[in-house]
């Protein structure tokens, strides 16, 4: 049965999930208004039929002004640059421990009914995969970190003053709307990416890590309920498959086959501090949800290799400044490879 219509305010509604998460919202019959500062997204990604504001979400002042009358919150923006954050820890922790913290206390002044905040499966850390909802979060680089304390200033904010709260957290989302000129982050679209160019993939280490990738409308099945569903109240529940583990080494070979550019992976030094297995367990969102994978890995790269193509191959933009820079960088970022 469909919820009557609400005010829901979408942050990163130009970036991949904040676009399609508000479209769906808006086709539902409720009321959108989508924030954004364009640093990790497109502008032809914002739907049509919504209030759209260009502002950051560490603006404060001007946040809490459009929250004014906002029911549900859904919090997607971040510079969600795992492995960067190790070289860049000062702008991605500002844009994911601050900006969420504005949202959240401007959300809580505006007495929103429910906040559901996209975390990142980062929170869990080296730990033994699959991981499941009841381990303790061990983050092991300043983006993980910063996602853990952005939860826990939200369960403080929202239990002191009688709001709901949802954290979501998301396996690698493909498809349609990616960023895919971003050198720092989403493998699939920067492979597909490169290959449209008639370059080779970029592996770094051994290519053996694990990873589980959900295809945008399997993220989307499990986030729609979480707009008012009742039992979801102070939930933290993974959202993605677990049924295609697969490895960076696989992933380049799927992606050389559908572009038909079967060049020899590039391998590069580990990156300082990523995990190597991280996939998840769905098993709570199957119970509470009815999650089920409906695309399967190799449909859901081909949806995001049909969009690139379509959409044109793009240089990479180096758009955050390294802020570390040593002998443990990356030399792909540092010496502008990708």
């Amino acid at each position: 049965m469909q919820s009557r219509s609400k005010k829901v305010l979408v942050t990163g509604v130009a970036g991949f999930l904040g676009s399609h998460l508000a479209e769906k919202l808006v086709a539902l019959g409720h009321k959108v208004i989508g924030i954004d500062n364009m640093l990790g997204g497109y502008e032809d990604n914002v739907p049509e039929k919504i209030e759209f504001h260009n502002i950051d979400c560490c603006d404060f002042e001007k946040i809490k002004g459009i929250m004014s009358g906002v029911d549900v919150v859904y919090h997607c923006a971040a510079t969600a640059h795992e492995g960067l954050s190790v070289f860049s820890p000062f702008e991605i922790t500002k844009n994911n421990y601050l900006a969420s913290v504005s949202i959240f206390s401007a959300a809580v002044n505006s007495k929103v009914k429910r906040i559901i905040f996209c975390s990142s499966m980062a929170r869990y850390g080296d730990q033994k995969a699959p991981f499941t909802e009841t381990m303790k979060p061990k983050p092991v680089d300043p983006y993980a970190i910063s996602k853990v304390a952005s939860e826990e200033v939200l369960k403080n904010l929202c239990e002191l003053n009688g709001i709901e709260w949802v954290i979501a957290i998301p396996h690698n989302i493909i498809g349609p709307r990616q960023k895919y000129d971003d050198p720092f982050r989403n493998v699939v679209s920067i492979m597909i990416n490169r290959m449209l160019q008639g370059k080779a993939p970029i592996i770094y280490g051994d290519g053996k890590q694990t990873r589980c990738f959900s295809y945008i409308d399997d993220c989307l099945s499990c986030l729609i309920p979480m707009l008012d569903q009742k039992n979801l109240n102070k939930e933290i529940i993974n959202i993605g498959p677990d049924e295609e583990f697969v490895t960076i080494n696989k992933i380049a070979e799927i992606c050389s086959n559908l572009t038909g550019v079967n060049l020899k992976p590039i391998h590069k030094k580990d990156r300082p501090k990523e995990v190597k297995h991280a996939t998840c367990s769905a098993d709570k969102a199957r119970n509470l949800l009815n999650y089920k994978t409906k695309v399967p890995l190799r449909e859901g790269i081909q949806k995001t290799f049909e969009y690139i193509k379509a959409r044109g191959i793009r240089p990479f933009d180096y758009n955050i400044n390294i802020e570390i820079n040593n002998e443990l960088t990356p030399s792909t970022w540092k010496n502008k490879e990708i």
